[in-house]
């Protein structure tokens, strides 16, 4: 059987969306930091001799990454009203 559902508090439920946003974040950030690591290793030349166009180093490289791990930190670190 199933078990009566208790009423959630507003403590509760602040703190289950702190949790979301929290993990959510991290999830984010862990994107761009994949974005950095492989533009930096498509530099090194790991997949080959081949360096990404230009246009790609500006907006898809470096950039792109840092931009992705800040929104990713932003979000974590959001505070519940």
């Amino acid at each position: 059987m199933d078990k009566p559902r208790v009423p959630q508090t507003d403590g509760d439920r602040k703190w289950r969306r702190r949790r979301l946003y929290l993990r959510t974040g991290q999830a984010i950030m862990i994107a761009g930091g994949l974005i950095l690591t492989v533009h930096w290793l498509t530099h090194i030349e790991v997949f080959g001799a081949q360096q990404p166009p230009l246009i790609v180093d500006f907006v898809a490289g470096y950039p792109a990454g840092f931009l992705v791990f800040i929104f990713g930190a932003i979000i974590a670190s959001r505070k519940v009203s």
